[in-house]
């Protein structure tokens, strides 16, 4: 017990763990769960019960999460080779207990009993649905299948998580070991201070013998492409970012993505065929909302119809911008987003530099914090005695309407060295009445926006203050639930294309007045936002916001796709794909050495494959549920608590389609996201 991953009493002791102490950990948890999951199958017999069933495996399952939690995510933002050689010899190890857990017979003949059983129909709704869902899981996972092929369902697994593995510490190791260093200042034309800084911090953290350095974290990656004068930086930094972990780029080729990608599609087409799946995307949608590729393609074809005209308007006028005010005889990738805000500024009268005084990080923080008190009736309180990861993490603990403790997480917000790129919300604990008690749900937030710099508070920009309420949206979904069942509390086990709802929910909030007054203050002065800064704010709302939908049913479509014929026999065969749903949706054309699919971690390392969709699917449910408090007041408790009790607080304990209508009322409707992209003449 002097192993830190094996005190399940406490919150995870992060700076206690080492590296080695996660094999042993993991061995002895899967060994005690195997040996114990056999003792309780030969024990339930013919009429097994809830208490003498399912409550002991959510009891083992609980206690394998809480010690593997804290080791995937310090994997995630305080990597080293150390922890990474022990993360990646656990991944086969957990593959081939969960492939063993999903087809074992004996386990499956006792749900089946217990479903078939007396005490069945006097269950609860939620733990009868635990049980259905257990059945499904069963025969996706080929529990009927012969003994060969279950087998070579576990091989597939097993080695699907270590090249997903593989597939992320390529992305990773690729983004981490490229730095250009600046020794000319006329280079950084057009950089904000704040950037400048950035840049600077940049070349210390890698002990650089320059004054400044660019990197391909997202930070320095967006403050280049946006809004450096000087094109060669902008072309060389684009050029490595989408190059990233290809067979392109100035990158080691060690970290080239091809070979893994290829035999990703490969096992997972042939997991699809064991399991009695013509394709892939057909096993994705099997716990989806959406029910086959064909509904998929026509809902994306739909988006796309309604958005390009005015994508295609959007792309001529910054074109002749370019050509007429920028001198660019040719709008090219590396140019986009510089000559995109130069417009922006120009016509509207607004960058994003001009917003960062009024988004200092702590005021961000406190602001998001008051709007979901007002929402939701609960209040978050930091605790300093909670030890975190690093310095920059604090650790709060959420609070109901009566002072009793409902949950807690980790924010950690800024970007640095071995953490990886993007944003997230992922579980530290699952709410779970445990026998002892009711174990709280506890999740981690993560983002990577700027850092503060030379004693300045962080200043964020307008989209990191998005990023952040869609994250934080995600963590509601997760730590405000009621259901006391693991498999179904919060996020686990809601359709994929429905568990993007909460999080998109949340960004409305960024764009409108009353929620931006409760944090939007200059950073030296203390002033709201003036008015007309705000006013052009909203004008960026619609600002080329039919190229960013087409440019997510870009993505969508190639996910859904790739993921909905044969496997490939070659990356280029991915790239050829890509290239085809570019010529059919696309308006700019990225340059031939562009290797995104190398790096789109979501489908290849995450749970989005064949299901990238589901952004543009949940921001139909989101938009129309914020559209709810447009229509009763942007602050109304009445549609807060509604919110609160039929969204956040069901979790999975119904499908997301009855969750959606108990709170609006009826079914979905796509009027307010068109409206919010500013495409309702689309219609």
């Amino acid at each position: 017990m002097s192993n830190p991953l094996l005190r399940m009493e406490t919150l995870p002791a992060f700076r206690a763990i080492e590296p080695d102490h996660v094999i042993p950990a993991i061995d002895q948890l899967l060994t005690e769960n195997r040996r114990e999951i056999e003792r309780l199958v030969a024990e339930a017999g013919e009429a097994p019960t809830w208490d003498t069933l399912v409550a002991p495996l959510q009891r083992l399952e609980n206690r394998l999460e809480n010690a593997w939690s804290p080791v995937s995510h310090l994997n995630s933002v305080m990597n080293s080779p150390a922890l990474r050689e022990a993360y990646n010899a656990c991944l086969p190890r957990l593959s081939d207990y969960s492939s063993w857990l999903s087809q074992h017979q004996g386990l499956y003949r006792a749900f089946r009993a217990l479903a078939d059983g007396e005490e069945y129909p006097r269950l609860s709704p939620a733990r009868r649905k635990v049980i259905d869902d257990a059945l499904r899981d069963f025969h996706l996972s080929g529990v009927d299948l012969p003994r060969e092929s279950r087998d070579r369902l576990r091989a597939i697994d097993s080695r699907l998580s270590e090249l997903t593995a593989s597939f992320e510490e390529n992305v990773l190791d690729a983004t981490q070991s490229w730095r250009y260093p600046i020794h000319d200042e006329s280079e950084l034309a057009g950089l904000a201070e704040s950037d400048r800084a950035m840049l600077a911090q940049n070349a210390r953290d890698h002990e650089l013998d320059a004054p400044w350095a660019a990197t391909l974290d997202f930070p320095s990656v967006h403050a280049v492409l946006t809004h450096a004068d000087d094109s060669a930086l902008r072309e060389r930094v684009y050029h490595a970012f989408v190059t990233r972990a290809s067979d392109t780029g100035p990158h080691d080729s060690a970290y080239d993505n091809s070979t893994n990608m290829v035999e990703i599609l490969r096992l997972r087409q042939e997991k699809a065929e064991l399991t009695g799946f013509p394709r892939y995307a057909h096993r994705s949608l099997a716990t989806k909302m959406a029910e086959t590729p064909e509904q998929v393609e026509q809902f994306l074809a739909d988006l796309a119809r309604r958005a390009r005209p005015q994508a295609e308007r959007d792309r001529d006028e910054l074109e002749t911008f370019a050509r007429e005010e920028l001198g660019l005889d040719r709008l090219e990738s590396p140019h986009v987003a510089w000559a995109a805000e130069k417009m922006r500024e120009r016509r509207l009268g607004l960058s994003q530099e001009m917003l960062k005084p009024y988004f200092p990080a702590p005021q961000v923080v406190d602001g998001l914090f008051r709007l979901v008190q007002r929402l939701f009736g609960i209040s978050l309180q930091p605790d300093p005695e909670v030890e975190t990861w690093h310095d920059d993490v604090t650790f709060y603990r959420i609070y109901g309407p009566e002072g009793e403790e409902r949950a807690g997480f980790y924010l950690d917000l800024y970007a640095r060295r071995n953490k990886r790129g993007g944003a997230w919300m992922d579980v530290c604990r699952q709410r779970y009445a445990r026998a002892d008690g009711l174990q709280l749900p506890v999740a981690y937030m993560t983002c990577n926006s700027t850092p503060p710099v030379d004693g300045k508070p962080a200043l964020f920009t307008h989209d990191e203050v998005i990023t952040l309420f869609h994250e934080f949206g995600h963590g509601l979904h997760h730590m405000l639930t009621r259901v006391d069942e693991p498999e179904i509390a919060g996020i686990n086990g809601v359709e994929w294309d429905a568990v993007e709802l909460p999080s998109q929910f949340m960004e409305n909030w960024c764009w409108e007045r009353e929620p931006l007054d409760l944090f939007a203050r200059h950073y030296e002065t203390g002033d709201p936002m003036p008015e007309d800064l705000f006013q052009r704010l909203q004008g960026t709302r619609h600002f080329h916001a039919a190229l960013q939908l087409l440019r997510q049913v870009e993505f969508s479509l190639f996910d859904m796709r790739l993921h909905d014929r044969d496997a490939p026999a070659s990356a280029d065969e991915i790239l050829a794909l890509l290239d085809e749903v570019r010529r059919e949706v696309a308006v700019f054309i990225p340059p031939s050495y562009n290797r995104f699919p190398h790096g789109f971690a979501h489908i290849f390392a995450g749970g989005y494959a064949a299901g990238y969709y589901s952004y543009k699917w949940a921001e139909v449910l989101s938009a129309d549920a914020f559209a709810r408090f447009e229509e009763e007041g942007l602050f109304s408790r009445e549609a807060g608590d509604a919110y609160l009790r039929e969204i956040l607080e069901a979790g999975a304990s119904r499908p997301a389609a009855e969750s959606f209508r108990a709170f609006r009322g009826r079914e979905p409707q796509i009027d307010a996201l068109l409206r919010h992209c500013g495409l309702e003449e689309a219609a």
